[in-house]
């Protein structure tokens, strides 16, 4: 009855919205005029650079490497190759690849490696009921995933459309919806190791004017023709899958918009603070009985010297050299990493770059200066860090926040 004199109640209003809240709720608005908080400018200067971070992100055109080998009495499960999305997908791609391990029954397996993907397996699996031991060159304070910008993107370059095919996109919303109905289990505990923060993409330009990138002409080449993805318009996109559970934009009114800039939107951002988020996985790990024992594999014929019957591999990029995998394409990414500040916990988006005020520092990070979209960073397995990168990044955001009024945090 209630929901039903509800909504008579709304469609009653709608050619006179008597009130700022029901003018929002006819714009799909999710915050009204006036709410906005403070922001403080950021002090955001060369001379304030604390670290810079090059992660190889493991692309493979087909999605995720997740198949069963046998290598002598081992059964062996792949786990690698999630492009820019291993953080967000990690507990879904787990529970798919222990699900793989337990119907073996089996409950002694060794997971090899420690990155985000190695841990959520590992945690997965002992969520299961198996004894887990890990086997790792490097924990996970010295993996390529802590060089990573750690926030929600699930379909970051997770594939190509063609190559992984029709069938991938209901696995990847699997992944994707597991992996969020995890992380909001994390959310609320001590050093927030899960957390959203307002994000605002910010443009001189109208959103809606914004040009679309070229399709490329017919017979251009591409990954069928090349083995490499050659253009932007060959990465596949999912999120409208997912878009029933994730905060949408909303465009703010210029009496909203603190930039000075003159167009602004504004999204909840689901992050990943590394350092308590590490720790607590660690720790849940170990409170579980779990071990890890520091070991470099050289070949997958070296998983037959262990004592567990399962083995699942999940190295990320080392997966190229480990396993000959020449389908392992390297994606480099840096991270330009400044002193945090508390009172100052937003992110934004502009002129190609983005910055995240995160508990462990604000990073800022180069996306796109060229126009080049998602092929900025493939097939470059540089991974030293490029000083003029991390410049030109954070200048764009030493400018945007001199013209903003009120004095920096």
């Amino acid at each position: 009855m209630f929901a039903g004199s509800f909504a008579l109640g709304a469609v009653a209003a709608r050619n006179s919205w008597a009130s700022v809240p029901a003018a929002a709720a006819a714009l799909q608005r999710t915050a009204t005029p006036g709410t906005m908080p403070h922001l403080p400018p950021l002090r955001v200067h060369m001379n304030q650079l604390t670290d810079i971070k090059v992660c190889l992100r493991p692309f493979r055109a087909a999605g995720p490497r997740l198949d069963v080998e046998k290598i002598g009495d081992k059964t062996v499960i792949h786990h690698y190759g999630h492009g820019g999305s291993g953080w967000s997908l990690s507990w879904g791609s787990a529970d798919i690849v222990v699900g793989k391990a337990a119907s073996t029954l089996e409950k002694r397996v060794a997971v090899i490696g420690c990155g985000v993907i190695g841990l959520t397996t590992a945690l997965t699996a002992q969520r299961a009921g198996m004894d887990v031991t890990i086997y790792t060159k490097d924990l996970l304070p010295h993996t390529r995933s802590v060089r990573a910008n750690g926030s929600w993107t699930p379909d970051s370059r997770i594939a190509l459309t063609k190559p992984a095919g029709p069938g991938f996109a209901s696995l990847w919303e699997q992944m994707a919806r597991y992996s969020w109905k995890t992380y909001r289990d994390y959310l609320g505990l001590p050093g927030n190791p899960i957390d959203f923060r307002d994000s605002y993409t910010l443009s001189d330009t109208p959103f809606d004017q914004t040009p679309e990138p070229p399709a490329p002409p017919a017979g251009s080449p591409d990954y069928a023709s090349t083995g490499k993805p050659q253009n932007s318009a060959e990465f596949a996109e999912y999120g409208e899958l997912i878009k029933d559970i994730i905060p949408n934009a909303d465009v703010l009114d210029a009496s909203e918009n603190p930039f000075p800039v003159a167009h602004a939107k504004r999204k909840n951002l689901m992050i990943f603070n590394f350092g308590a988020y590490g720790h607590l996985l660690l720790s849940e790990f170990f409170q579980a009985g779990g071990k890890i024992v520091v070991r470099e594999f050289h070949t997958p014929a070296e998983f037959k010297t262990l004592s567990e019957p399962v083995v699942i591999n999940c190295p990320g990029y080392g997966a190229r050299a480990l396993c000959q995998d020449e389908s392992l394409i390297p994606i480099r990414g840096q991270t330009n990493w400044l002193p945090p500040q508390a009172n100052s916990l937003y992110g934004v988006r502009y002129k190609g770059a983005a910055l995240l005020c995160k508990t462990d520092g604000i990073m800022v990070q180069a996306l796109d200066f060229t126009g080049l979209g998602d092929m900025v960073g493939v097939n470059n397995s540089f991974e030293h860090p490029d000083r003029s990168e991390a410049e030109k990044a954070i200048g764009i955001f030493e400018d945007l926040f001199a013209r903003m009024k009120g004095q920096p945090a």
